[in-house]
């Protein structure tokens, strides 16, 4: 899959979804329970010892999966997280060297920032998305609407507390993707192995990504009122 092609299609699903497990067995089996749900898109957090591996398991095993590794901090790291498959890079802070790196390897990245200043620094070193976390403690879609306003033409993603009350919210607001963890995969529902709660938990998250893409459409085509 190209980085067109991987782009594409994590605008196209509004959703990343992030596991932050810490065995290998659990981080797997999260993974493809959202997959299933109509998911494809997932990130893999390197605070898990075996990120490597289950990246690298993912990417020739699940049909159809973009799956990127999460929190990479150093380009050390992500270059082994390219090596094992990852097709996008994220990370929770501004690491312009990773950053660097994924241009260079002509791989997605998606910066993490908090403030303005880091939002178009980001923007401004080759970054393909630009996430905002945690958005949900500045006030959730009206800070996200206000960075919106401010930058019109950079592609936000929401993450950090985003949960069933706010997305649809956060789409609304500008972003064009969110980043969920939790929300979607619950920590129970993985040791419990709940395959169906995760799915159901996937199609109301891409029901509400849907549902805002859809309310901006028509407020686009709205004529406006005049004289």
């Amino acid at each position: 899959m190209t980085k067109q092609e991987v782009r594409a299609w994590i605008e196209e699903i509004g959703v990343i979804a992030a596991v932050r497990e810490r065995s290998k067995e659990n981080a797997l089996f999260a993974a493809e329970a959202v997959v299933q749900g109509g998911i494809p898109v997932v990130e893999i957090a390197l605070t898990m010892p075996q990120a490597a591996a289950v990246i690298s398991q993912l990417a020739k095993s699940v049909p159809g999966i973009v799956v990127g590794a999460g929190s990479v901090t150093k380009p050390d790291a992500a270059r082994r997280s390219i090596d094992a498959g990852a097709q996008f890079l994220t990370s929770d802070g501004f690491h312009p060297a990773v950053i660097e790196l994924a241009a260079q390897q002509n791989v997605v990245v998606i910066p993490g920032t908090l403030s303005p200043t880091e939002v178009i620094s980001a923007w401004e070193t080759n970054a393909d998305f630009v996430k905002v976390v945690p958005c949900a403690q500045l006030g959730g879609p009206v800070y996200i609407g206000s960075l919106h306003a401010m930058f019109p033409e950079i592609p936000l993603i929401a993450s950090g507390g985003v949960d069933q009350l706010t997305a649809s919210k956060m789409i609304l607001a500008g972003a064009i993707a969110l980043g969920i963890g939790r929300e979607l995969i619950p920590r129970e529902a993985i040791q419990l192995r709940q395959t169906a709660r995760i799915g159901e938990l996937a199609r109301r998250f891409l029901d509400f990504v849907k549902s805002g893409k859809a309310h901006l459409a028509a407020s686009t085509r709205r004529p406006s009122g005049g004289n």
